[in-house]
């Protein structure tokens, strides 16, 4: 009677292909939540930036009495998923003594009402270039009233979104202009 050896140590094809496979699934799920966590985080450079926008001109207003504006010009003027240059000049952002830090993935208009009594500020970018952009903004409407008296666009002129009560209504705080923005459309 022959007797039969001990099969050697390793992996059958069988067991390579199953391991292929759930790699494969741990990568179809892992991948997109990553990416969109990506994209999430960028939306950071625009709660910081509208944040330092609102400083400098609350400090430029304090010095003056009014507000300034860029006059209804984004600044840069491009944006996309890459990030762009900060101009110079900047006008209205010169004036106030702010710039970013570096390159940028949002565009900026700083608006202000022609006596200079209230401001807005917006963010504008399309982080994964599919024409579906996303606004963060700050609302400061004059003291006593509840709204802008006007504005070129980006946020409502009652505020930027209340995830809370679902309403248009928080003013003189940063935030996403529209329900989806910074969350799911990008």
């Amino acid at each position: 009677m022959e007797k039969r050896r001990a099969q050697s140590g390793g992996f059958t094809l069988i067991e390579l292909m199953i391991v292929v496979a759930i790699i494969g699934i741990l990568a179809a799920i892992a991948i997109p939540n990553f990416l969109m966590f990506q994209l999430r985080s960028k939306t950071s450079e625009a709660k910081v930036n509208l944040a330092g926008i609102r400083t400098a001109a609350e400090g430029y207003f304090a010095e003056t009495g009014r507000y300034v504006s860029t006059l209804g010009a984004f600044y840069p003027i491009t944006f996309g998923p890459a990030k762009t240059p900060w101009p110079t000049p900047a006008p209205g952002f010169d004036t106030i003594g702010w710039a970013p830090e570096g390159d940028v993935y949002f565009s900026y208009l700083l608006y202000s009402d022609p006596l200079g009594t209230e401001f807005a500020t917006n963010a504008f970018a399309d982080l994964d270039g599919d024409s579906l952009g996303i606004v963060f903004g700050y609302i400061h409407p004059r003291p006593g009233t509840l709204a802008l008296s006007a504005f070129p666009g980006g946020c409502m002129q009652t505020g930027v979104y209340n995830r809370s009560s679902g309403a248009y209504d928080l003013l003189n705080t940063v935030g996403a202009c529209w329900p989806a923005d910074g969350q799911s459309r990008f």
